[in-house]
């Protein structure tokens, strides 16, 4: 079975216009990941645009990446859409390839209620064989997980995992004292929501799903690590000294963010799926300014 925890790094997924993926640029964007010794890479998550592509780009992401990585990092795929027999298509193809675990939200254009989320996550796992993290995404879903319907879903077999929205750092310990109390044991919680995730590792959550570790994996490893050894002095003071890329992040939303990022480090010239649109100029010119004033921290 497969086990989330530590670091898992989350990288966009250059494309063009007509969205058909730049495979060279996604090798570009893995490689750190996996000098870093992330401890999985997520693939296809809302940063990896997964609901932009067509069924063929993401099998193309997903044989891209797995032969990239050869075994040496776990790959947790998006594998959300909106209907369950897609849902099931799409997991049954990450497992195939090599994914060790799927990452689904419940995509829905009609609101959905709990026993039809239940329902939906029940026959993926069951009909795909693929090991399935629940994405609690409610600012795109518009479904939000209660800490019950976690607890019912923990108990089926091969969903082993969420990632939340990680809430303010003085709730967070709160949350996830509610999570462990209705889910089953072994059951991995972590969080998503780069600028308070830090306090959910150090509250005892199991899992770090960032944005930032997939452009910038190195100090996103420091900081897990530093919890990891007890050490929660450094792991804030790494996270404070982010703050400058918390308001970027705030200001003008990850997604955007991380595509300035790797077109200012000349990873690639990707522009995020319409009707998305890049950063206008100045926004750009701030992102690159507040990166190299950031520079000795990245560095590590």
């Amino acid at each position: 079975m497969t086990t989330l925890n530590g670091l898992s790094a989350f990288p966009i997924t250059p494309s063009n216009a007509d969205g058909v993926v730049d495979l060279p640029a996604l090798r570009q964007l893995l490689s750190p990941l996996m000098a870093a010794q992330v401890d999985s890479i997520g693939l296809l998550g809302s940063t990896g645009t997964y609901m932009y592509l067509s069924r063929a780009e993401r099998r193309r992401v997903i044989e891209t990446a797995v032969e990239a990585v050869a075994a040496r990092t776990p790959i947790l795929v998006g594998i959300g859409a909106l209907r369950t027999d897609e849902a099931v298509r799409l997991a049954q193809d990450a497992k195939a390839i090599g994914a060790a675990a799927g990452l689904l939200a419940p995509v829905s254009y009609t609101p959905l209620n709990d026993d039809e989320v239940f329902e939906h996550f029940e026959t993926v796992a069951r009909d795909s064989g693929l090991s399935i993290c629940i994405y609690d995404n409610p600012g795109t879903t518009h479904f939000r997980f209660s800490p019950a319907l976690v607890g019912r879903l923990s108990r089926i077999p091969g969903i082993v995992a969420i990632k939340s929205p990680a809430p303010d750092a003085e709730s967070i310990a709160a949350h996830l004292a509610e999570l462990n109390s209705t889910s089953a044991e072994g059951f991995s919680l972590g969080y998503s929501g780069d600028w308070n995730s830090v306090e959910g590792l150090l509250a005892g959550a199991s899992t770090w799903y960032s944005v930032l570790g997939g452009i910038f994996p190195e100090i996103c490893v420091t900081i897990v690590r530093a919890v990891e050894k007890g050490d929660a002095a450094e792991a804030r003071r790494l996270n404070v000294s982010l703050e400058p890329i918390w308001d970027l992040f705030k200001t003008f939303s990850s997604l955007r963010v991380v595509y300035a990022i790797a077109e200012a480090r000349g990873i690639c010239r990707a522009h995020p799926p319409r009707p998305i649109l890049p950063l206008p100029t100045e926004a750009r010119q701030r992102v690159v300014k507040t990166l190299g004033d950031l520079a000795p921290e990245f560095a590590r």
